[in-house]
């Protein structure tokens, strides 16, 4: 979960989709290495060439780059 401003407070990312809106529709900013690495690794996890994982990864970069808090749940 990210705990982001704006209309949603907090977002669930429960999946590939999820983290391809959180940051082309929600993200603070449009630039920052991290970024635009999640952008291109949650566009390759889509496409089947990578993990799921890696995108998750990439997006936890991403937000920490942003100053973004993030709250894990693991089940």
């Amino acid at each position: 979960m990210l705990v982001m401003s704006g209309q949603e407070k907090h977002r669930l990312i429960r999946s590939l989709r999820e983290v391809a809106e959180a940051l082309v529709a929600a993200w603070p900013t449009d630039d920052g290495k991290e970024y635009i690495a999640a952008v291109k690794t949650c566009l390759d996890a889509i496409k089947g060439n990578i993990p799921a994982k890696a995108a998750r990864t990439a997006l936890l970069r991403a937000a920490e780059e942003a100053g973004i808090p993030v709250i894990a749940v693991v089940c």
